[in-house]
C-alpha cells in the first residue's frame, strides 16, 4: 500500500533535514514559512541553522527530494543557502523568494543577480551565487542527488569587479578579507572603486 500524501511529505521532510543537518549541524526548531506554499507558486520554507560557522545558515528546504520544476542546473536539485553573522530575518525573506527563480531559470555558481536595497540598508546591492564549500555540497535525498548554491551579499563596486575581472577573482577576495560565506548588510565595500586589481 503507498504511502498517503502527508506521510510521503513528512518522510521526505525528515530525510531532507537530516541530510542538512550532517553538513550544517543542528537546526533551529524555528522554520520560516512562506505565505503561500511552494508547491501551489509561492515562497519555499527556510531551516536555519543557528552554529554555522560562527554564525547562522539559513537553507531554504523544498527544492529537493521530489520533482517540484526546477531548472537544472549544476544539480538535478539544490536548495538555496545564505549565511549571516547575527539573527537577519530578511536573510531567510530573500532566499525563500528566490527559490521560484529556480523553476524559471538556471542559476550557477560564478553569476550573479541584483537584488536592489533589499536589505534596507547603504551597501549590498547583489548577491554572488558559488559554493558553500571548497568543493560542491552535495546530499541524497529519496535517491536524488542534490546540491546547495549559497548567495553572498556584494556591493555595486564588488559587482563592477566580478563583471570585469570574473568571479574567481572576487570569491578570493570576499575569502581573503573574512567576508566570505557571510552576507553583512552595512558593510564597507572591499573594492574602493572599479580600477581595483588583486596584484
Amino acid at each position: 500500500m503507498a504511502d498517503a500524501p502527508e506521510d510521503s511529505w513528512e518522510k521526505t521532510w525528515d530525510s531532507r533535514l537530516g541530510a542538512l543537518e550532517q553538513r550544517f549541524g543542528k537546526s533551529a526548531d524555528h522554520v520560516y514559512h512562506g505565505v503561500l506554499p511552494f508547491a501551489f507558486g509561492g515562497e519555499a520554507d527556510v531551516v536555519v541553522f543557528p552554529a554555522y560557522q560562527g554564525g547562522i545558515a539559513h537553507v531554504t528546504a523544498e527544492m529537493t527530494g521530489e520533482e517540484v520544476g526546477q531548472v537544472r542546473g549544476e544539480f538535478a536539485s539544490y536548495e538555496l543557502m545564505i549565511c549571516t553573522r547575527t539573527k537577519n530575518d530578511k536573510a531567510a525573506d530573500l532566499i525563500s523568494r528566490l527559490a521560484r527563480s529556480t523553476c524559471e531559470s538556471r542559476l550557477l555558481a560564478g553569476e550573479s543577480m541584483d537584488i536592489g536595497d533589499f536589505f534596507d540598508d547603504r551597501s549590498i546591492r547583489a548577491i554572488l551565487f558559488c559554493h558553500p564549500e571548497e568543493q560542491p555540497v552535495v546530499f541524497e535525498v529519496n535517491q536524488r542527488r542534490c546540491g546547495i548554491l549559497l548567495c553572498v551579499g556584494i556591493t555595486k563596486d564588488e559587482l563592477d569587479l566580478k563583471m570585469k575581472q570574473g568571479s574567481v577573482v572576487l570569491l578570493e577576495l570576499l575569502k581573503a578579507k573574512g567576508v566570505f560565506p557571510f552576507t553583512d548588510p552595512n558593510r564597507t565595500s572591499l573594492v574602493s572603486k572599479p580600477w581595483y586589481r588583486p596584484w
